[in-house]
């Protein structure tokens, strides 16, 4: 078995995804810069795969530097564009549990990306689930600074061709550079939550 490459895990490969949209599905003019959504994963090595273990505290307690790794790599995707909304999941190999998964989900790893994209407010939607390689997983997006922002709400669906392993999990960040195009129901705009220096 290869030795940890980042802290305490095993990393075998990283995916980035990168769609624009530039226009509406019906083909209207947009309301304004297109739309891009990132995506970045990691497939990790569970040392867990197989066997039930109550105590995960040597992958919740590192996990703070996976998210630091997730922060640096959403700035450098980004290419300067600022990040309105956000979404994570994870899709846990068969041999493993989901809990596996979520154990690199909760707030230690969460909160260094929260710090790369400035101090982010709002919880982040989360899903997940158990597959093998080619599993088509959606990850929902909300905007990162006030969950209630309704032009915000979003989804980007992700799969990964070789990749999760049976002993895998991957870990999958989803980002977006604003909310959906065209989008007209009310509520909460993402121009009223600006902070008074006008960024998010």
């Amino acid at each position: 078995m290869t030795a940890p490459n980042l802290s305490a895990f095993q990393i075998r490969k990283w995916y980035l995804q990168i769609e624009d949209s530039l226009s509406a599905e019906t083909g209207a003019p947009p309301d304004g810069e297109p739309l891009r959504k990132i995506v970045i994963a990691a497939a990790i090595h569970n040392p867990f795969a197989g066997k039930f273990v109550q105590d995960l505290s040597s992958w919740l307690e590192p996990s703070p530097e996976l998210g630091r790794e997730f922060g640096r790599r959403i700035q450098e995707a980004a290419q300067g564009q600022h990040i309105e909304s956000y979404g994570k999941a994870c899709l846990v190999g068969i041999d493993g549990q989901y809990e596996h998964g979520n154990a690199l989900l909760t707030n230690p790893a969460a909160n260094p990306v929260r710090d790369a994209l400035g101090g982010a407010k709002s919880w982040v939607p989360s899903t997940g689930k158990r597959g093998g390689p080619g599993t088509v997983i959606d990850i929902p997006l909300a905007h990162k600074d006030a969950l209630y922002v309704r032009s915000h709400y979003d989804t980007v669906t992700a799969l990964f061709s070789d990749a999760p392993n049976r002993d895998e999990v991957l870990v999958i960040w989803a980002f977006a550079t604003r909310g959906r195009l065209n989008a007209r129901l009310g509520g909460l705009k993402a121009s009223e939550i600006r902070g008074e220096d006008g960024l998010y």
